[in-house]
């Protein structure tokens, strides 16, 4: 398992949260989001989910990854 830590910007309450935790869920990763620090922790399996795709997921639910 890989971890990696992105920036997330327009998120601003448990909404934004619930829709970023579940859109990476759905991918088969973990995400944990720090509102706070406008961030994202996902573990994933580098071998079936690219960061790429992961970015990919983040920005199809409206929210802007800058890292």
């Amino acid at each position: 398992m890989s971890s990696i830590t992105l920036k997330v910007e327009g998120m601003s309450c448990q909404h934004c949260v619930n829709s970023v935790e579940q859109a990476v869920k759905e991918l088969g990763a973990t995400g944990r989001v720090n509102l706070a620090g406008k961030e994202v922790t996902v573990e994933y399996d580098e071998s079936k989910l690219s960061v790429a795709a992961i970015k990919e997921a983040i920005e199809d639910q409206g929210y802007d990854v800058a890292q």
